[in-house]
């Protein structure tokens, strides 16, 4: 399963040891802006070279609005860029019909794209049919849904990991779980064959390591130390 990560401040792409590599970086609006970016072209431009600096092979960014004027020209500069700074480009649109202009947009670009914020069955039908590289629900969020009763999250992700290797007639849309809360929940998904995660680097270094770990190396630890005692 390959890992994303999910931070626009590039002070935190660099991890410590005990991490497991990962292949890119995925960003939004709102990271964007809690990196104390403003959300326009220059700020992506940078991100996108950070990346190239940084060794991270693929970057993800979402476009500011479904305007299709700003995605041709949005999309053309940061191609540009990406190809110098040999980064892997995808572009993140709103899983949503008001969308769908953009969304043709882009892809006549011939430029890759995730559809963000998909929530349900009948979302991932239309984004398998729009033939999308990515799909990438908020696994936490909807965990969290209690608006319907709650939800079946699980079986949703079962449904996108079928779609993953669907030949109908193209392979279909890679999963990419956001919103991942507890690494019970990402063992599920890797379990389950999810293509890929996006991860807070904090999340990433807080579950490098675990308190039973700790516990059983002060045991071995304290049970070496009695040994050398027995002389």
């Amino acid at each position: 399963m390959d890992i994303y990560l999910d931070s626009a401040d590039t002070a935190q792409w660099a991890l410590p040891a005990g991490c497991p590599p990962v292949v890119g970086v995925t960003t939004n609006p709102s990271l964007v802006f809690q990196a104390g970016l403003p959300v326009n072209l220059a700020s992506y431009e940078r991100l996108v070279r950070a990346a190239g600096a940084a060794g991270m092979g693929q970057l993800m960014v979402q476009l500011p609005n479904n305007e299709v004027q700003t995605a041709h020209a949005w999309v053309e500069k940061l191609q540009a860029v990406a190809t110098l700074e040999r980064v892997s480009l995808t572009i993140k649109l709103p899983c949503h019909p008001t969308w769908t202009e953009c969304i043709a947009a882009v892809q006549a670009m011939n430029q890759a794209i995730l559809l963000t914020g998909l929530s349900n069955a009948v979302q991932l039908l239309w984004a398998q049919s729009l033939r999308a590289d990515f799909v990438a629900p908020y696994v936490g969020r909807l965990a969290a849904d209690s608006s319907h009763g709650g939800r079946d999250v699980w079986a949703l992700m079962q449904a996108c990991i079928a779609a993953q290797t669907a030949q109908t007639p193209h392979t279909g849309p890679q999963l990419l779980a956001a919103s991942v809360k507890s690494a019970d929940v990402l063992a599920r998904l890797m379990g389950m064959g999810a293509a890929a995660v996006t991860l807070p680097p904090a999340s990433l270094i807080a579950w490098s390591q675990d308190a039973v770990t700790d516990a059983a190396m002060a045991q071995f630890e304290r049970d070496i130390a009695a040994s050398q005692a027995l002389g």
